[in-house]
């Protein structure tokens, strides 16, 4: 049964990110909306795409426009079925929004799937959902996670952790396992 699954984003968010689940989820039969805080459907926000190069930290380019399909004051939280929480530069400044914190605590409170990959991370600590739980994230939001309550999941770049509801991993290249996995918590089946 398709599931409605709402994604939190804000500019600079990681262009794969947001960009593949979408599509992923969308493409099984999911029906996806991606809010923005001070926008509507139909308005885009910019993305970046990070990568690794070899530097102390990631490097950041400019990424797509992704338009969002859904308006942000006019979602209602109780009809959706899952969260997600992309990465980027984009959390950590939705976090200082009190109605976003309220949108992930439905979430957690309500024991719906939240997937969050890489700085995703501050966003739950934020709104003070991890306590007990583990988490994994990119490693520079590690002391964020210890600090919100939460246990951080050390694992590779392409791995995905689960606890419970909550399916995380630290960046994008995890992604064919961070999908798989939330895939698999929604109870959404795939047949060849």
């Amino acid at each position: 049964m398709a599931k409605r699954i709402l994604f939190i984003v804000g500019d600079y968010v990681e262009d794969y990110e947001v960009m593949v689940p979408f599509q992923a989820l969308a493409a099984v039969g999911h029906q996806v909306f991606a809010v923005c805080p001070n926008k509507s459907s139909g308005e885009f926000i910019r993305t970046a795409v990070h990568d690794f190069e070899g530097d102390q930290t990631y490097s950041e380019k400019p990424g797509h426009n992704f338009t969002l399909n859904a308006s942000f004051d006019d979602i209602k939280v109780d009809s959706f079925d899952a969260l997600v929480v992309p990465g980027g530069r984009a959390p950590e400044y939705l976090r200082l929004n009190e109605k976003v914190l309220e949108m992930v605590r439905h979430f957690a409170k309500t024991n719906k799937p939240i997937a969050a990959i890489c700085h995703g991370a501050q966003l739950l600590a934020a709104a003070d959902v991890l306590g007990g739980k583990s988490c994994s994230a990119y490693p520079a939001c590690a002391p964020e996670v210890t600090k919100a309550g939460g246990t951080y999941a050390s694992i590779e770049v392409t791995e995905a952790a689960v606890d419970g509801n909550l399916v995380t991993a630290p960046a994008w290249p995890a992604h064919p396992q961070w999908i798989a996995k939330f895939l698999a918590v929604l109870g959404t089946k795939i047949t060849l």
